[in-house]
């Protein structure tokens, strides 16, 4: 019988300080540029403060890119515009520096790891560092079988879980997540449908190659069979990701949650990481304040799962490669908005008094103004 209860994480996770959050705005009030005038990081600044624990915030100093790979079953129907289990050769091209997430985060100075969850290939394929966490090589076909037997998708979970903890050890004070998956797209519209209680055709999008639209179709039907197959276990997170979810997503899914326990915020990428979100947000519903969406993509699966969570996008960029690269580009913004939280001196102590007296005085003028009589001898 199975040790891990879901449960656990609503209790564990605890939502970001709100009393250091009013600290960091009262912080802001008294900066030398008003409050409003730098838009969205304003509030960026505020909630990396809460999420910290600490007035003034402190930078960004070790980010980290986390991707989980796996190949899925599911692509053997043409849901993708690469072959079904050629995941393996993208994680090869992004370890060795050639795709868009890798050259993103070596411009940005951000490490970047991969976790081989399922990928269709041999075991010794990649260094032990990427592969010690592999539950399975592949996954079922879920318009027709399930992803995963139930004791490989905890596997996963815990996997993921382990991966949190050992980011969280290693000092690292933000992740980007994102995903090296072929199908995983087809996996993740699957999911969102089936907790948005929607029809396949509003979550189908053209994946991270732009499918045709004969694929798309295929695609479409093949989300249509796999959420007749998840409808009958929502009440049941774990089983609804070894059913029509992955080795990958059910660690993405355990990587999230521990984050939030850890307190390490996490910048969403693209509709996978946001399909296990959702998913999150289902186990524990406080976790999503740990959480950013770093750009909107696009997909319409991504777009409802975000909407859902009440997650709006840093960006609007319409990547769809994955690997974290449209998540990378978010991560300058929030940075930014680090350093001018912490670094924007305040106003002089006097230059405030006289402000406030000033804006006293002002009031009291504008009564008797606006009245338009004199005071009434006695």
């Amino acid at each position: 019988m199975s040790s891990l209860n879901l449960d656990d994480f609503t209790d564990l996770i605890e939502r970001p300080d709100g009393g250091v959050r009013r600290d960091a705005e009262a912080r802001r009030e008294r900066q030398i540029v008003p409050p409003g005038s730098l838009g969205r990081l304003d509030d960026l600044g505020e909630w990396l403060a809460a999420a910290q624990g600490a007035v003034p915030v402190r930078p960004i100093r070790q980010p980290r890119v986390v991707l989980f790979a796996g190949d899925h079953g599911i692509a053997e129907l043409g849901v993708s515009a690469r072959p079904a289990g050629t995941a393996a050769e993208l994680v090869r091209e992004v370890l060795e520096g050639g795709r868009p997430g890798a050259v993103l985060a070596r411009r940005l100075g951000v490490s970047l790891r991969v976790v081989d969850m399922a990928l269709d290939c041999a075991p010794d394929a990649f260094p032990e560092d990427v592969v010690r966490h592999r539950v399975r090589r592949g996954s079922g076909r879920i318009d027709i079988e399930d992803a995963l037997t139930p004791e490989e998708a905890e596997a996963a979970f815990r996997a993921g879980v382990a991966v949190a903890d050992e980011e969280a050890d290693s000092g690292t004070d933000l992740v980007v997540l994102g995903d090296v998956s072929v199908g995983g797209t087809t996996a993740a519209g699957v999911l969102v449908a089936a907790l948005c209680g929607t029809d396949a055709s509003v979550v189908t999008g053209r994946g991270g190659e732009a499918i045709d639209d004969l694929a798309w179709m295929r695609k479409c039907a093949a989300i249509r069979d796999a959420l007749r197959r998840a409808r009958p276990v929502l009440g049941d997170q774990l089983q609804l990701l070894a059913t029509v979810g992955g080795a990958d997503l059910a660690a993405m899914t355990g990587f999230l949650l521990q984050c939030a326990v850890r307190k390490v915020p996490v910048v969403l990428d693209g509709v996978v990481a946001a399909a296990c979100a959702l998913v999150g947000q289902r186990i524990a519903f406080r976790a999503p304040d740990w959480w950013l969406a770093g750009q909107r993509s696009g997909e319409p699966g991504q777009a409802k799962a975000l909407d859902r969570m009440a997650l709006e996008p840093l960006l609007d960029q319409g990547v769809t490669v994955g690997e974290g690269a449209g998540a990378l580009l978010a991560l300058p913004l929030v940075q930014a908005a680090a350093a001018l939280a912490a670094e924007l001196p305040e106003k002089p102590e006097e230059s405030s008094e006289k402000e406030s007296e000033a804006s006293e005085a002002s009031g009291e003028s504008g009564v008797f103004e606006a009245s338009g009589t004199e005071p009434a001898e006695e």
